[in-house]
């Protein structure tokens, strides 16, 4: 009886230091501080403009695209390797559709943030308070910005709840630099002080510097980008065109050709993105979400 009460303490004690050895470790890291594939794509829909659509919607619009692209090539050819390859840029273009109108948006919010900034900064020089500086940019800041802030302004009447409706707010805007405006107003609720307006100030100074330096570097970098995109599509263009011949394209039927397919894609794919980061410039992330 006591060897089997010593077995049973035993395997207890394993059992603890086990979970002690793993469990931490899954939960260690916050989830909001290393944002998963699903929290990016909601991020880029919202910032797309795609507020209604989840990442599991871009995810079936992608699979559908594969699918109805695969069986149309496939029927129209009859070489399985090329309906796979043009299935997957089909199933690849909604999502770097996305990818694609998030960063021009981006691009179009970087100029307007510094306007909003002072916008702000100038309702709280006239005394306004906090909750009606930012609802009265629903009306006088930035036309891409107001829908946001309009949806702000209702929450606050309805709740009168500050902490809840910037967290709305940022779920809303889903940008870097809305992030930091709202976690410095925040603050500026909390502790209050007399810093919030040349807070504001520096804040403005600081994103039209950023974004004046931005452009001028994306301006040189554009073409750079453009001829890799053309260098890049230039071999599958003439490959579709060959695919409009039946004759032309059955050598890609066998394994040789399935092969040379590969590597192609291979070697497109990791030349395409191995140029965007050497020429990437450095995005924000949002580490205050």
């Amino acid at each position: 009886m006591r060897g089997i009460v010593l077995g049973l303490l035993l395997g207890v004690g394993l059992f603890c230091i086990w979970w002690s050895a793993w469990v931490p470790g899954d939960t260690a890291t916050p989830r909001g501080s290393r944002p998963g594939l699903g929290d990016r794509l909601r991020d880029d829909l919202v910032q797309a403009g795609y507020e209604g659509m989840g990442p599991r919607s871009l995810l079936a619009a992608c699979t559908i695209a594969f699918c109805l692209v695969f069986v149309t090539v496939l029927a129209g050819t009859g070489v399985a390797p090329i309906a796979v390859c043009f299935a997957a840029m089909a199933g690849y273009a909604p999502l770097a559709l996305v990818r694609m109108r998030a960063r021009r948006r981006r691009a179009v919010m970087r100029d307007l943030w510094p306007d909003a900034v002072d916008n702000i900064a100038s309702a709280v020089r006239a005394g306004l308070a906090l909750p009606e500086a930012l609802t009265q940019l629903g009306s006088r800041g930035p036309e891409e910005l107001r829908p946001a802030f309009v949806a702000f302004g209702q929450d606050y009447r309805a709740t009168g709840r500050f902490h809840e409706c910037l967290d709305r707010l940022k779920e809303r805007l889903s940008d870097p630099v809305g992030d930091r405006l709202v976690e410095s107003l925040r603050i500026a609720r909390e502790v209050g002080g007399s810093d919030l307006g040349r807070l504001l100030r520096t804040l403005s100074t600081f994103l039209r510097e950023d974004a004046r330096t931005r452009a001028e570097l994306e301006t040189r970098q554009g073409w750079t980008v453009n001829a890799a995109r053309l260098a890049v599509g230039a071999p599958w263009l003439v490959l579709a065109l060959m695919a409009t011949r039946g004759e032309s394209v059955q050598a890609y039927a066998t394994a040789t050709g399935t092969a040379v397919l590969a590597f192609g894609a291979v070697i497109s794919v990791a030349a395409y993105r191995i140029m965007l980061h050497i020429g990437r410039l450095p995005e924000d992330e949002r580490v205050l979400r």
